[in-house]
């Protein structure tokens, strides 16, 4: 079963800042509390970005876009703790009517039926303390 999970938040951080720091690819680990450890190998699409969760697990992400002009980000995810068979991220930086970030992060991914509602829910809390922490971290900057 398909699903899509968007998180949607505006940040009280320039566009220009937020952008710049999602399209490093790293930091997880900063700014999201279920991620220990994150490593990232290689510069833009094609680079692997290897994470291990909080409690136990990896998780492997490729990135597979990088648009600088729409300020999105594609990343795949072919190996997570999840009970998912497919996991794709989209994250999109707009700018808001007062220069500051709205960050609209969505992940598709398949699932069983019976674990789509427990996977969606799992993203959306892990994804919005993801988005809470960058925010943090960029106005500590």
């Amino acid at each position: 079963m398909m699903t899509k999970q968007p998180i949607t938040k505006k940040l009280n951080v320039p566009v220009d800042v937020v952008w710049a720091a999602i399209r490093k690819i790293g930091r997880l680990d900063v700014w999201f509390p279920i991620i220990e450890m994150c490593r990232v190998e290689g510069e833009g699409v094609g680079a692997l970005r290897y994470m291990t969760v909080a409690g136990g697990g990896d998780i492997n992400d490729t990135i597979a876009e990088i648009d600088d002009l729409n300020m999105r980000l594609v990343y795949l995810r072919p190996m997570s703790p999840f009970p998912v068979t497919y996991y794709k991220g989209t994250v999109e930086v707009f700018k808001s009517y007062d220069g500051l970030a709205v960050v609209v992060w969505t992940i598709d991914f398949e699932s069983a039926p019976e674990n789509s509602i427990s996977v969606a829910e799992l993203v959306k809390g892990a994804i919005s303390d993801g988005i809470d922490g960058m925010e943090k971290d960029l106005q500590s900057a």
